[in-house]
C-alpha cells in the first residue's frame, strides 16, 4: 500500500505489529504479509484513521484489544460502539484508571 499524499499515515504501523501484524514500511509504502492472526493488546489511536484501523483489527484480534486515544475516534464516528454492537461486534467502552490516566499522559 502506498500513500502519496500523507507522508505520515503509518505512524499506527507500531499499534498494529503489537497485535502480531507482519507490516514492514519502506518510504511512503507499507508491504503488508499475511495471513497471520491477529492478537489483542493495549494500542493507542494516534488520529482518526489510526483509530478506525485499530478498532478493526480489535474486532479480528484473538482476545481484548484496548485503545487508548479514543477521542480521535469520537471525532469522526458518532456512536461508533452502539453502531458495531448493533452489527453483532463485541465491544465497549470504559473509563481509565488515575494510574492510567498519568500512563498516557507520560506517553
Amino acid at each position: 500500500m502506498t500513500d502519496t499524499i500523507y507522508g505520515a499515515r503509518f505512524k499506527h504501523i507500531d499499534e498494529l505489529r503489537r497485535m502480531n501484524a507482519n507490516i514492514k514500511v519502506e518510504g511512503r509504502s507499507a508491504i503488508i504479509s499475511g495471513p497471520v492472526k491477529l492478537q489483542g493488546a493495549k494500542v493507542k489511536a494516534s488520529d482518526l484513521r489510526a483509530g478506525a484501523a485499530l478498532v478493526i483489527a480489535g474486532l479480528m484480534a484473538e482476545g481484548i484489544t484496548e485503545i487508548t486515544g479514543v477521542d480521535h475516534i469520537d471525532r469522526g464516528y458518532s456512536h461508533i460502539v452502539e453502531k458495531l454492537n448493533g452489527l453483532g461486534a463485541t465491544i465497549w467502552r470504559e473509563d481509565m484508571t488515575s494510574e492510567e490516566q498519568e500512563e498516557v499522559k507520560k506517553s
